[in-house]
């Protein structure tokens, strides 16, 4: 079957996750499963998401560069270098033998390669920037003359349209305006950090929870990731005592995050750009600790974009510790009015459609083809 669109990139799902609705978006439009094929990293989560998703993936070796000048840090980025010249050259024999009507690069470390080869054969290029903050290889594909689509406005990306980040269907769906639903009394506090977890914010909760042990008008809700969860149980045991009143669930992983978002009050994350979107469709008001060292301190944009909006308050990563954490949430809590106002302006930053409009973006760059 002719090849319609080759979707590139990956490497975490703030990548693939976006990149798989687009597909699902274009297959709901007629377009076969078989006629798009996926570039991406041996080294990415894409490697086992999209075959299990029903689509076909090519693998290239690669990963991201070190900021560093330690010595193991230059070996490792001489090898990067190798392999991306090797992901190169394979790039360039795929899409020569593929002829795709269309490229549609999402970031990530085989993004690159499939951009430059689709430049070589005169391919029509589509990129999206999930993050406030565009990555280097967004900027260089819009220099070679990619279109562009973005999640936030003010995104710096020359003449790119604001399409909001891609969710997944069931995330969509929360843009209904539902009010917040859960059965225990009082208010809930979801917090989570990723599948692996994060252990700044982990460990600020978990102290969090011995502050309010005697509260029984709150509970938490607490994701703490599979790399992380065993500490926290440990760290947990350690300082829970029998007369703790405080409803306080730990598991390492949701597979619901749909109902984490309906029943809770308010979450604290991460602020990558996958849960930016995710909490903006659902209306959950939160407090951001953006990552530290994340590329172009894109989380630090990301929650930059919701604290002005009025959708978050952020912290420091050095500063999300259980006192403050606490003051943060009180505040929030004892403020229904407030809470109210963050629902709607964090939906006044979604577009529920994303995967829609980025799809419209796809089409109209391979008709010109």
């Amino acid at each position: 079957m002719p090849v319609y669109a080759v979707i590139a990139g990956g490497g975490t799902g703030g990548h693939v996750y976006p990149a798989l609705a687009v597909a699902e978006e274009l297959v709901r439009r007629g377009h076969p499963a078989e006629s798009i094929r996926f570039l991406g990293s041996a080294r990415g989560l894409e490697a086992d998401a999209v075959p299990a998703a029903g689509y076909e993936i090519a693998l290239l070796p690669g990963r991201g560069f070190r900021r560093s000048l330690r010595p193991e840090a230059i070996a490792q980025n001489v090898r990067t270098a190798a392999d991306t010249l090797v992901a190169v050259w394979r790039a360039v024999g795929l899409l020569r033998r593929w002829r795709p009507r269309v490229v549609f690069g999402v970031g990530g470390y085989a993004a690159a390669p499939a951009v430059l080869a689709a430049r070589l054969w005169r391919i029509p290029v589509v990129v999206h920037e999930q993050n406030a903050a565009p990555g280097v290889v967004n900027r260089v594909a819009v220099a070679l003359g990619a279109r562009a689509a973005v999640s936030l406005p003010g995104t710096a990306l020359r003449g790119a349209a604001v399409t909001g980040n891609p969710v997944r269907a069931e995330i969509a769906a929360l843009g209904d305006g539902a009010a917040t639903q859960h059965s225990l009394p009082g208010h809930r506090v979801g917090v989570f950090g990723g599948s692996l977890g994060a252990g700044r914010i982990n460990d600020a909760t978990i102290g969090l929870a011995e502050r309010w042990r005697d509260r029984t008008d709150v509970s938490i809700r607490h994701v703490a990731g599979r790399r992380d969860y065993q500490r926290c149980v440990d760290r947990r045991n350690a300082v829970r005592r029998a007369d703790d009143r405080l409803a306080y669930e730990l598991v390492d992983y949701d597979d619901d995050m749909p109902t984490l978002y309906r029943s809770s009050d308010v979450v604290v994350t991460r602020a990558g750009a996958v849960t930016v979107a995710e909490l903006a469709v659902s209306g959950t008001p939160a407090v951001l600790v953006p990552l530290p060292g994340a590329p172009s301190d894109h989380q630090s944009a990301n929650a930059a974009a919701m604290v002005a909006a009025g959708a978050a308050v952020a912290l420091r990563d050095q500063d999300c510790e259980p006192e403050r954490l606490a003051r943060e949430l009180d505040a929030l809590l004892a403020a229904p009015d407030r809470l109210a106002a963050m629902r709607a302006a964090a939906r006044s930053l979604a577009i529920p459609d994303a995967a829609a409009r980025v799809a419209d973006l796809v089409e109209e760059a391979a008709g010109a083809a």
